[in-house]
């Protein structure tokens, strides 16, 4: 079974110390569950049982033309200047490695599945099972679990990887996607069997 790792929304503007949301409560709680750690540990493990990485982040091009004027969750990005492409929010946190060859994805809503080249990336390297983690378990995780499994593909979630802007939101949402994926700790999981 071909199988990838997809680290979700981990990018500068969400869970950088210094970022926007760094003194937030999703920032919060991505420092007091060791998000950072976690998730390049579990990179480094997927990686070594050859396992492929794909990064997802949210981003939108100069003068916000891609974002929904309308959304609770990205109407106010342009005039908070978050979610800028070609500037460091829009990067990956620098604590996850990045590699030649890793699939990248950039969305413009929730779920990385939607008007994105995922689908396409993922049937060129004929993947069956998707690994994923990252910020917020109620948005993009929840989106990606519940699209991948829509998809056909085994959906396996890294619990420990995960973190919304609360401790309440992160246990309802691990909660109800119980029915969609096998949920593992990324310290329990192998990867690939």
């Amino acid at each position: 079974m071909n199988s990838i790792y997809l680290v979700l929304d981990m990018e500068n503007d969400l869970v950088a110390a210094d970022g926007p949301n760094g003194k937030s409560p999703l920032g919060e709680q991505v420092r007091a569950r060791n998000i950072l750690e976690k998730t390049a540990a579990a990179m480094a493990k997927a990686r070594s049982a050859g396992v492929k990485i794909g990064f997802v982040r949210v981003g939108f091009s100069e003068g916000y033309p891609e974002c929904p004027s309308g959304s609770p969750v990205f109407s106010g990005a342009p005039k908070a200047g978050l979610f800028q492409l070609g500037t460091r929010g829009t990067e990956i946190h620098k604590d996850l490695a990045q590699k030649p060859g890793d699939i990248q994805v950039v969305k413009h809503r929730v779920s990385p599945f939607y008007s994105t080249t995922l689908m396409a990336q993922l049937r060129a390297q004929r993947i069956d099972r998707i690994y994923c983690s990252g910020v917020s378990t109620q948005a993009v995780v929840q989106a990606t679990v519940r699209d991948g499994h829509d998809r056909d593909f085994e959906m396996v979630l890294l619990e420990d990887c995960c973190a919304a802007h609360s401790a309440e939101e992160h246990a309802n949402s691990i909660g109800s996607l119980g029915r969609f994926c096998q949920i593992v700790k990324s310290t329990e999981t192998n990867f690939g069997t």
